[in-house]
């Protein structure tokens, strides 16, 4: 049989699957999952290849979704928002576009906007905001195409358990088709970008986080350092200053993504000077306020490549945990050029939400893709878990179904599900037996 090669967008997973797929509608997927089965072989999707780990790798069928992408209804449900369900393959930032044409708006959103909708979701993408969930919060229901072919819907109401266990599935019960979100009226955001000092920041953490809607903070190690984020929502109605586009071209393509690749690959030749370039970098930031459409100020563009492991942690532990991670780095002759990310996240109750049952912070920790990430991950990794951090399931991390279980109220249900649905494990792969078991 003939082999293609898929590689994902950081270049740390790759697969050759034996049989490539992409169905126009819900019916040619339920063929194409009946047909691999019947062949003995296993199915994974594949969207944008914006997860780290290796997910979506599969050696039998991959499918694409891309096919089956838009909006197929608009239900206005009270007070002024909407059940809106959007086919699979949607992108982020095809849909959030049409949301806002709607007069609509997801609730909360990741900082990346390239992803499919369900492959977003089905890993736990998340925003930030200490009163707001993860994406997978907004999913009312799912129609999903099992092992068999058959197509289920899931709901609340409707076969519970499985979408509880679904709408942050990892791929490991079935292929979602579409899914019914809870939308909200459209809202413009306020940003307010400045650079502060670590220290003092953390000093005042709990004001910062719970007195703006979305706040988060970068932090440049080796620095005390930050570039502070505070995202304040407007009415849909607000007049729109967004970035002047040259300030924007400066600011986001120039410095973010330009200069920082080749500020990246000095670097990576010289790891002795980085904690001398964090410093000109943190000190060349300036501030500036802007509001635009919520989810322009959500995402921004991000083309120098990395590798990105990130920990749910308990909020009240992210003080002693960034200390930690700053101790290691002064006492280790590790250097990192790339800033340390810290979101919030509100508890919920979605079984394998990294926020499940508790109040979380988050902290995402990159490298840039030519230098070695190993040391550096586990070294956090390891601070992290001291804590009972939980790694995002669509980032870099070694954590396994023996350790994951102690953590998670509905890790063994969400196995029974899995059981139930997938008992031949035609939606298996490495990834899944590490960390599922």
């Amino acid at each position: 049989m003939e082999s293609h090669f898929w590689q994902n967008w950081a270049g740390c997973a790759s697969a050759r699957p034996t049989r490539l797929a992409a169905p126009a509608t819900v019916a040619e997927l339920s063929d194409e999952i009946t047909r691999a089965a019947a062949e003995g072989l296993h199915v994974k999707c594949v969207g944008a290849g914006h997860s780290f780990t290796p997910v979506a790798v599969t050696d039998g069928v991959q499918i694409s979704l891309d096919n089956l992408t838009g909006i197929q209804s608009v239900i206005p449900v009270e007070p002024s928002g909407a059940l809106v369900t959007v086919l699979a393959g949607t992108r982020l930032n095809e849909l959030n576009p049409t949301l806002w044409s709607l007069g609509l708006a997801m609730t909360n959103l990741g900082d990346i906007d390239v992803q499919s909708i369900a492959g977003a979701i089905s890993t736990g993408t998340h925003g930030t905001g200490a009163r707001f969930g993860g994406l997978a919060t907004q999913v009312r229901g799912l129609q999903i195409v099992l092992a068999d072919g058959s197509v289920v819907n899931c709901s609340a109401e409707e076969n519970a358990e499985l979408f509880n266990a679904a709408r942050l599935g990892l791929g490991a019960l079935g292929v979602i088709a579409s899914m019914t979100l809870l939308c909200e009226p459209a809202y413009a955001m306020r940003a307010v970008e400045a650079p502060a000092r670590l220290s003092e920041t953390m000093e005042r953490i709990d004001e910062h986080a719970h007195g703006v809607d979305h706040f988060e903070f970068y932090w440049f190690p080796h620095t005390d350092r930050v570039l502070t984020k505070h995202n304040t929502r407007l009415p849909g109605d607000t007049p729109l200053t967004p970035v002047n586009k040259v300030r924007g071209y400066i600011d986001d393509e120039l410095l973010s993504n330009t200069l920082f690749e080749g500020v990246n690959r000095v670097a990576a030749r010289f790891p002795a000077a980085i904690p001398r370039i964090n410093n000109l970098s943190s000190r060349a930031l300036s501030a500036r306020e802007f509001t635009d459409r919520n989810y322009a100020v959500f995402a921004s563009p991000r083309r120098v490549r990395f590798r990105e492991m990130e920990y749910a942690i308990p909020a009240e532990a992210l003080p002693e945990t960034l200390r930690e991670i700053d101790g290691w780095l002064q006492k280790s002759d590790f250097r990192v050029a790339f800033p340390v990310e810290v979101r919030f996240a509100a508890a919920d109750d979605v079984w394998l939400s990294t926020a499940n049952g508790r109040a979380t912070a988050y902290i995402a920790v990159h490298q840039y893709h030519r230098r070695d990430h190993g040391e550096y991950f586990n070294a956090v990794e390891s601070i992290a878990r001291a804590v009972d951090g939980r790694p995002h399931w669509g980032k870099l991390h070694s954590r396994t179904a023996a350790d994951l279980q102690p953590t998670y109220a509905h890790f063994d249900e969400f196995r029974s599900v899995r059981d139930k649905y997938d008992p031949a494990r035609v939606f298996d792969n490495a990834y899944l037996r590490q960390v599922l078991g």
